[in-house]
């Protein structure tokens, strides 16, 4: 007996060592982790705080700040970016899929709830002006004029109706496919495609010097113009969706529908297609130089401001790993824009619904 409890003492002492020594590493994941779940916690509480913030203040019919909906897509930010470090650190707490379509990694299923609050208050927020002019067609309004723009700079028919299914992707990229709706981020950027007072003014002008064209191609869309651009007159243009989209897509995608035969064959996935086209909005030099390389995919970017409007608009902007990113390829760029797909699918959807036969 003595001799079994000296051989208990040994384990018992080799025990001892093992828990002072060897844990030191676990100790140190044990504190990110710690640190990792406090900092989701904050974020959390803090989105929670300003949703109902803005909920009481509209509720109330209170006056808003200046660009309200910024401190809550700055939350909802945090949140996603807290959650993804909180799953680097402990990949356990990657859960079940949820129903925005957001990688598991990066959001927590529980808290959609709050993202459908952020959404109502976004649509409150963002309401069109009382005199906006609305469309009974909006989405077949963005698919005619892009076709007829597509057709006007010499697209085959496959490839204008491909301009105008990518057209609808960004209708729903920039509003989710709401018509004449303000901004709550921005006071530049309005209307159903988000443009701002010169990029407008600049889409009407291009319109004017193809419009003959225009009216040889399709005379009845030609005329469906000549009423809204009456209707229009001595209004924001922005607010009447069909001059609004025929001056966003003139100001910004004309002029690549051009190169849509090579993007169709180096990107045959749809969305994909309408994420290069979304891009155009976002980092416009950087993209048009990306085609022009003649290596699309592998095309690189490095400067910190073209990186800065990538997560501006919600690309390699969740999590420090994401964040820490000095430069992309095109490649990479795609594929960071997971939060575009449930839209483009959306987009997808209505297309198969109109598109012309």
């Amino acid at each position: 007996m003595p001799a079994r409890r000296q051989l208990l003492a040994i384990i018992a002492a080799l025990g001892l060592l093992l828990t002072t020594f060897v844990p030191s590493r676990a100790q140190t994941l044990t504190t990110r982790q710690s640190e990792a779940g406090a900092t989701y916690e904050r974020a959390l509480g803090d989105f929670k705080s300003i949703l109902a913030e803005r909920r009481r203040q509209i509720d109330a019919r209170q006056p808003l700040p200046n660009l309200p909906g910024q401190a809550l897509y700055l939350a909802r930010v945090a949140v996603i970016s807290a959650y993804k470090d909180l799953t680097d650190a402990m990949p356990s707490r990657i859960g079940r899929p949820n129903k925005f379509e957001i990688p598991p990694a990066y959001f927590d299923a529980d808290i959609e709830p709050l993202v459908d609050e952020y959404s109502k208050l976004f649509e409150i927020m963002e309401a069109p002006p009382a005199d906006a002019q609305n469309s009974a067609t909006p989405f077949k309004d963005v698919v005619d004029l892009a076709a007829a723009i597509a057709r006007a700079k010499g697209l085959a028919p496959n490839h204008a109706e491909a301009a105008g299914r990518i057209s609808l992707g960004l209708f729903f990229a920039e509003t989710n496919g709401k018509q004449n709706v303000r901004n709550g981020r921005s006071n530049t950027y309005m209307g159903s495609f988000q443009t701002g007072p010169s990029e407008d003014r600049n889409g009407r002008r291009k319109w004017e010097a193809i419009k003959a064209e225009i009216a040889a191609i399709d005379p009845g869309l030609s005329a469906r113009d000549d009423k809204e651009e009456a209707r229009a007159r001595g209004t924001d243009h922005r607010f009447n969706h069909w001059t609004n989209v025929r001056d966003g897509l003139m100001n910004a995608h004309a002029e690549v529908f051009r190169e849509i035969p090579g993007i169709v064959k180096t990107l045959p996935d749809p969305i994909d297609q309408m994420k290069l086209f979304e891009l155009i909005q976002i980092v416009p030099t950087p993209t048009r130089s990306a085609l022009k390389s003649g290596d699309l995919l592998n095309y690189r970017v490095s400067s910190p401001t073209i990186m800065k409007h990538l997560r501006n608009n919600s690309i390699f902007a969740f999590g420090q790993a994401d964040r820490a990113r000095n430069s992309a390829s095109f490649r990479e760029i795609l594929a960071a824009m997971w939060l575009f797909n449930r839209k483009f699918e959306r987009a997808m959807a209505k297309y198969a619904e109109i598109k012309p036969r």
